[in-house]
């Protein structure tokens, strides 16, 4: 088969094609022949860093990046029950570790995927993956209904599924983009809009019950300043929560917490079911095919990419 690997840290132009032997599978895993791969920022940061990549796959090389995946299910583990062979499949594999989804198959956990819904198509699926998942896992057991909610980069691959899971948790969004993308954010649900480049969200944002941080350590710290008392900052910017932060939340009586998405089938299936009854559409803004792999990379890369960027195969 054929996957797209790098032998060191670095720029797309160490993202080589190869042919490689197709994966064995454990017991419990299923073979998915790939349609389509979603690129995220982590994909496209992990690249550079040789402590990283060490830390994330170990010593081996080279690599094979990705985890997000929508294909079909071509052969099953002896203990697989979940899947069966033809089965349409979409997740996010073994995040964090290894997913080694750029390849023309992927052995996955079966408790990593779902099945896709009738009518959504490879390329949708790949995209309702770790953003998805992202926005799921850091609010889902943190919003009520009514909350005033505060998401950042509401136009990102992130933030574009925070805003409609928001609505779905009964939530008043607001959230910040450029004012280019105003209508999109506005078109996902948000109730309220404020343009980053002219406005300054701290100094007209009050008693905000949670704010979601999708982009930086310093847009977490000017969240503290937004929300009410015994509100909540969720950031996804940070690995941990740095002690001058946490000094700050504690004195003015908020919770902050930095979260790592995980891979987790039963919160596929939440999306698979949002995505059946409509609460949630994926925007997939560009498609690549898999051996321009890198340019999606520097699509993503560009910051300027509204939704999801899609590998096809």
């Amino acid at each position: 088969m054929k996957a797209i690997m790098t032998e060191q840290a670095g720029g797309i132009e160490n993202l080589i094609m190869q042919e490689i032997a197709k994966p064995e599978l454990n017991a419990d895993e299923v073979l998915v022949e790939t349609r389509a791969i979603s690129i995220n920022p982590a994909d496209t940061k992990v690249k550079y860093d040789e402590a990283v990549l060490t830390q994330l796959f170990g010593p081996e090389r080279p690599i094979t990046l990705g985890w997000d995946i929508a294909g079909v299910v071509v052969a099953t583990g002896a203990e697989v029950t979940r899947f069966k062979q033809g089965d349409k499949v979409f997740g996010m594999v073994n995040f964090p570790g290894h997913g080694k989804a750029y390849a023309e198959y992927v052995a996955s956990p079966q408790s990593h995927l779902a099945a896709m819904p009738e009518g959504l198509d490879y390329t949708n699926a790949a995209a309702t993956t770790l953003a998805a998942l992202t926005a799921l896992q850091a609010l889902k057991d943190r919003v009520n209904p009514g909350d005033k909610v505060l998401i950042h980069a509401g136009s990102g691959g992130v933030g574009h599924f925070a805003i409609q899971i928001a609505k779905k948790l009964g939530a008043y969004v607001i959230s910040t983009s450029s004012a280019k993308n105003r209508d999109f954010v506005m078109a996902l649900g948000a109730d309220e809009h404020i343009d980053y480049r002219t406005q300054a969200f701290e100094q007209v944002l009050t008693e905000i019950d949670l704010a979601f941080d999708t982009v930086s350590p310093e847009i977490a710290e000017k969240s503290l300043k937004v929300l009410r008392k015994g509100g909540q900052l969720v950031s996804i910017a940070m690995m941990a929560v740095p002690e001058e932060l946490q000094l700050q939340a504690d004195k003015l009586g908020v919770n902050v917490s930095a979260i790592l998405v995980h891979s987790n089938g039963d919160d596929m299936n939440t999306l698979r079911d949002m995505l059946l009854e409509g609460t949630i559409k994926p925007h997939v803004s560009k498609t690549f095919e898999f051996a321009k792999l890198g340019k999606a990379h520097t699509a993503v890369e560009s910051g300027r990419t509204v939704g999801k960027v899609v590998v096809t195969l």
